[in-house]
């Protein structure tokens, strides 16, 4: 029998019957019902499945459960929603940055940890924080363009 487990998504406490190995991807999206988090290689080395857990980048597919019990953890549904879009979001679609969309929100991610570590970074740590977050659409030079977007209309506001 599965074990229950406590996890707070996006703000809210939900409890879930699983196997504490199970990966953290596969509870968002098949028990959550949480699809903006992407399954791309399942070998934490595409980003796809990128989430915030308390406030730091993590590949949801390389992470057990257990390791996520009495943590913070945000998915790009915790960003923004469709009526109120997190910045960043608006940036991106501002600078049509998003092709096939199937990294995009892995980046945000990653986008969203980078600036509430550093809310003022150079274009170089930009594309370091972005560095394993796979994009076959090659539009990397729109994502970061977006997010100096962001840095400027903000002018480096934690609020971000």
């Amino acid at each position: 029998m599965p074990d229950s487990i406590e996890l707070r998504v996006n703000g809210v406490s939900c409890s879930v019957a699983a196997d504490p190995n199970t990966p953290l991807l596969y509870i968002l999206r098949n028990d959550l019902q949480l699809f903006g988090t992407r399954f791309g290689c399942g070998l934490g080395l595409c980003g796809a499945c990128s989430v915030l857990i308390n406030g730091q980048k993590i590949h949801s597919c390389d992470v057990p459960l257990w390791d996520c019990v009495g943590k913070e953890i945000v998915t790009i549904e915790g960003l923004g929603t469709p009526d109120n879009l997190h910045a960043l979001q608006q940036a991106l679609i501002d600078e049509q940055a998003a092709q096939c969309g199937y990294c995009a929100n892995g980046i945000l991610i990653s986008a969203k940890a980078l600036l509430d570590k550093n809310p003022r970074p150079s274009e170089a740590e930009i594309r370091e924080a972005l560095d394993r977050n796979l994009c076959r659409c090659g539009t990397h030079n729109r994502f970061i363009r977006a997010i100096q977007k962001v840095i400027d209309v903000n002018d480096g506001s934690k609020n971000v």
